[in-house]
């Protein structure tokens, strides 16, 4: 009998960038466990790649938050909060520590931004083998703190964002 190999799976190209805010404009940033590789603490918002292709940013979104904070932001909770589609995209550069994850050639990402209003702080529960500590911050020392460029320049967008966001797709958890 010949063995089974199962070809090796690929992280897709196109992801999500969520942050997560309260009304006072408080921010969830949470480290990467990777991310002393780099020189730096690796701090960021909830970021993750699509599943498949088809899966929504939306999807990808609730599912991403569910897995890295152990917030479940998916429509219908108890939980209150918005999650809302700021209509924005990054495209970067793969930073070349992570591009073996990635099919040859590929070497730039679509991130689709997103963010995750919540009334009140909630419990976080992280994945250790993603991410070791979390915190919240005003969101200019949020910025600060970011590693990723189009991360700081997200939290920067906030106060925009929060008084025009009648004005944008929003789903009521």
């Amino acid at each position: 009998m010949a063995p089974f190999f199962m070809p090796k799976s690929f992280k897709i190209s196109q992801s999500v960038l969520v942050v997560i805010y309260t009304p006072a404009l408080d921010v969830l940033l949470i480290r990467r466990a990777d991310g002393d590789g780099l020189g730096a603490e690796y701090w960021q918002s909830v970021t993750g790649s699509k599943d498949f292709v088809e899966e929504t940013w939306h999807e990808t979104a609730v599912r991403e938050v569910r897995e890295e904070t152990g917030i479940d932001c998916a429509p219908g909770l108890l939980q209150q909060g918005v999650l809302q589609d700021w209509q924005l995209e990054n495209v970067y550069d793969i930073y070349p520590q992570w591009l073996h994850r990635y099919a040859p050639g590929v070497t730039r990402n679509t991130e689709h931004v997103l963010g995750l209003r919540l009334q009140t702080r909630p419990a976080v529960r992280l994945n250790p083998r993603e991410h070791t500590a979390y915190q919240w911050l005003p969101y200019r020392d949020a910025a600060d703190r970011c590693f990723s460029p189009s991360n700081a320049e997200a939290i920067l967008q906030l106060p925009r964002f929060t008084a025009v966001g009648a004005h944008r797709q929003e789903s009521t958890l």
